[in-house]
């Protein structure tokens, strides 16, 4: 069922190719600019209290052969998502990688997945189009939802409307690709608790903890996809709901909050519509580490360099952040969620995220 929104995506695209023809009738070389994607070109925006890009850019031009073949591909990406769109299809990032074989330049055709990913993120920039209004989809991310809400989903099978406790099962409602297709239709939460693995998610579930608590478990399936977030935000956006990251403790699961809380370099454009600056971090801490003698494992080279990145790391300068990073650093272990099974399997239920929720305000 085509909508405005393709509507709209297809003549951003239509106006995008155009750019390229009007250069060549001026008798200019055809460029594309777009912000440069790096850590030392985002910057923090205090009204929107997310990370954005800033104004540095790169250039695409014809002028050399690797750029014209670059905007070569952006031009048979472009003719390829317009006809999507007409037709009201979608496809995967994977096989637009596949697809492109099958274009009739072989200078058009993509050498590797990455290529192609990275020019789709440069078209949603310079289109300021997001690759779901696209129809592009990634693959399968397997986030799952479970919780007292109730929503209606948009389908191409038409609408359905689901209670994420009473009509799934141990799994959960699992997130669309565009959870703007997403109605919310009644809700009974307190709260959104992010967790980082599926089988911390598993034990929550087990443990009833969903149903204890009013609580929205959201699996992130580690770093979390762009759906996971965007459903994130909108829980907290538009029902009000508190929302909490609950990880392991180590550089990459700060990470991981990072992304669901301030952003990501690679989606920085989109830092409004994923981000949720309120979320507040409830993984496990370096100071839990101590305070429980958890079962640890000793931080490698790669996790004391990644420590010390995020002591330069804007979305990580706060006093809490450079307080929890320096202990790690001084006691030189990470630990996992499920080492809290070292207490019994229900101390992580029963215990550490109550007496966490209350001291964070949540409970």
């Amino acid at each position: 069922m085509s909508t405005e929104t393709d509507a709209d995506a297809r003549e951003q695209l239509i106006d995008l190719a155009e750019e390229f023809y009007e250069q060549f009738e001026e008798g200019d070389v055809p460029k594309m600019r777009i912000p440069t994607r790096t850590k030392s070109n985002i910057e923090y925006d205090e009204d929107k209290n997310v990370w954005v890009y800033g104004d540095r850019e790169s250039t695409r031009t014809a002028k050399t052969i690797s750029g014209a073949e670059k905007l070569l591909k952006a031009t048979y990406t472009i003719d390829f998502l317009a006809r999507q769109l007409d037709q009201d299809r979608s496809s995967t990032l994977r096989e637009l990688y596949y697809l492109s074989e099958s274009w009739d330049l072989d200078e058009a055709q993509f050498n590797t997945q990455d290529e192609s990913n990275n020019l789709i993120e440069d078209l949603e920039i310079v289109s300021e189009v997001k690759r779901e209004d696209f129809h592009m989809r990634p693959e399968e991310s397997g986030a799952k939802v479970m919780g007292p809400l109730l929503l209606r989903e948009q389908t191409n099978r038409g609408d359905r409307e689901i209670h994420c406790q009473d009509d799934v099962g141990q799994g959960g409602y699992q997130i669309p690709n565009n959870p703007d297709t997403i109605e919310f239709l009644d809700n009974d939460a307190e709260f959104v608790l992010c967790v980082e693995t599926g089988g911390m998610r598993d034990r929550l579930v087990e443990n009833g903890f969903d149903d204890e608590y009013d609580a929205l478990v959201v699996h992130l399936g580690g770093q979390p996809a762009r759906a996971t977030r965007r459903l994130t935000k909108r829980l907290h956006d538009e029902l009000g709901l508190p929302v909490t990251v609950f990880t392991d403790g180590d550089p990459w699961s700060y990470r991981i909050f990072g992304s669901v809380s301030y952003g990501s370099i690679k989606s920085a454009h989109l830092s409004e519509y994923l981000a949720t600056p309120e979320a507040q971090f409830i993984g496990i801490q370096p100071e839990d580490i101590v305070e429980y003698d958890l079962p640890t494992d000793p931080l490698a080279d790669s996790d004391v360099n990644a420590l010390e990145s995020e002591l330069e790391d804007p979305r990580f300068q706060t006093d809490y952040w450079e307080e929890q990073i320096e202990l790690q650093l001084d006691i030189g272990k990470k630990s996992e969620q499920q080492s809290l099974a070292s207490y019994g399997l229900d101390f992580v239920t029963e215990t550490y995220l109550p007496e966490r929720l209350d001291e964070m305000g949540v409970l």
